[in-house]
């Protein structure tokens, strides 16, 4: 679900990053559903601009702003508020085609260039930090301020030249193309914005401030869709379920109010008491949350995502059983999830009390040194396993598992972006490590990035 973030998982480098005062910051998303949604829809079209989709990150930003930007190296940013304005799988395609267009147009080059002689090294350090990692909170509807709430304000370097867009508009049609996918998605969204080009700039949404919108780019769109012969093509099913549980996910998270208004516990929807059953939670009302939860369940035994939000309800409201129950049911149906595995290790540290210590904690480092497998960049499965490590060393007889603490610290910090603590827990770690192990060279690699950012910065 969403968690709170203090750091993030990528950078960008064109775009409109919002304004924010100094202590609200940058809130970001993390969500193993929403995120394996838009990465299965983003494959096909990474595939036909020539880029692995495993190399791409994607991050989101809580936010009501309708806005998406790309950012140095292969790394794309999208708004809660953006993808709750789509109303198809094919017009988040289309946002997404024409994201990548400007990655495969080298746009992001001149963008990091312009933001080092503006001095915006606030809103550069921040976006560096998303490519270290993220940290999550203890909930899984990961909603949270960056820490030291930097301000970061709109500027005109941030924002994409006609050329530009005309640029990456022409890309992603040639890749929605080659992916199969129907550009009507593309031109509808794009018609859903034509109006603000006649309001004052401080009133036009960030996407279209961001990216300059003509009569003459939709006209382009709109002309390659009537001669497309798959302009009437739909996608697949599934991606229209999973579109309309990312929308009903945003909207009980963060418009609880407005879900409970809209939904009744009897709703035939399944999507719709999905989001009732995320705004129950989120108002206080666990009860009748998890209710709703287990007749989804039911209806769909084999949805991981349904048994991570029981597992959230149940974790938050001290069942740890029932939670316990519920996270590993999700990560054996789902077992490729970093995020689902951080969630079962957290919970199996949490409930380890005398009697079952020993076994939970040795399951939680199966779990968590498997998230750090499939994303090795998130700072709080790190913390996890520090906390795992330290808790073994207590009644363990070998000492390795003081220094793997302390280097799973080191990552932590290295995930941060605080290469000198990193350096000095590395280098700690490094004196009670196996000499020649797989930890003890990683923890080797991360004192010597470390002693040469140091050197670089006398």
């Amino acid at each position: 679900m969403l968690r709170r973030w203090r750091t993030l998982l990528l950078c960008f480098v064109v775009g409109f990053v919002p304004a924010a005062r100094a202590d609200e910051g940058v809130v970001f998303v993390r969500d193993a559903e929403i995120e394996a949604y838009v990465h299965a829809l983003a494959a096909p079209i990474y595939r036909a601009a020539d880029i692995d989709p495993q190399s791409v990150t994607i991050a989101l930003i809580q936010s009501n702003e309708i806005n998406a930007f790309v950012a140095e190296g292969l790394n794309e940013f999208f708004y809660t508020g953006l993808l709750e304005k789509t109303k198809t799988p094919e017009d988040l395609a289309g946002i997404i085609a024409h994201e990548t267009g400007h990655i495969a147009g080298g746009h992001l080059i001149r963008g990091k260039e312009e933001m080092k002689n503006a001095s915006a090294e606030a809103i550069f350090a921040t976006l560096l930090a998303v490519a270290a990692g993220a940290v999550s909170g203890n909930t899984n509807l990961a909603l949270g301020g960056i820490a030291g709430g930097a301000q970061v304000a709109e500027r005109s370097f941030l924002s994409f030249s006609r050329a530009q867009e005309a640029s990456a508009d022409s890309a992603a049609l040639r890749f929605l193309d080659t992916a199969g996918i129907s550009a009507k998605g593309m031109e509808a969204f794009l018609k859903q914005l034509a109006g603000q080009e006649l309001l004052p700039q401080d009133r036009r949404d960030a996407y279209v401030r961001t990216h300059p919108l003509t009569q003459d780019r939709i006209d382009v769109v709109r002309r390659h869709v009537e001669a497309s012969p798959i302009r009437d093509k739909k996608m697949a099913a599934p991606f229209y379920k999973m579109h309309e549980r990312m929308k009903a996910k945003l909207l009980g998270f963060l418009h609880p109010q407005v879900a409970l208004l809209r939904t009744t516990d009897q709703d035939p929807d399944p999507s719709r008491r999905y989001a009732r059953a995320i705004a129950l939670y989120k108002t206080g009302k666990a009860d009748r949350a998890l209710r709703l939860i287990d007749g989804l369940i039911k209806e769909e035994p084999d949805n991981p995502f349904f048994y991570e939000l029981k597992g959230q309800v149940s974790f938050d409201n001290g069942r740890m059983d029932e939670a316990l129950r519920a996270y590993e049911k999700a990560v054996k149906l789902l077992p490729s999830s970093a995020l689902l595995q951080q969630a079962l290790g957290h919970v199996l540290l949490e409930s380890a009390d005398k009697a079952h210590e020993k076994d939970r904690v040795d399951k939680a480092l199966v779990s968590l040194i498997e998230a750090a497998r499939l994303e090795p960049h998130e700072p709080m499965t790190w913390r996890f396993l520090a906390s795992a490590w330290g808790r073994k060393a207590a009644w363990a007889v070998d000492n390795d598992y003081q220094a793997l603490a302390t280097y799973a610290l080191a990552e932590e910090a290295a995930a941060q972006g605080n290469a000198k603590t990193a350096g000095r827990l590395a280098s700690r770690a490094m004196e009670g490590l196996r000499r020649g192990s797989p930890y003890w060279l990683r923890a080797q690699d991360l004192k010597l990035v470390s002693d040469r950012m140091g050197k670089e910065s006398e």
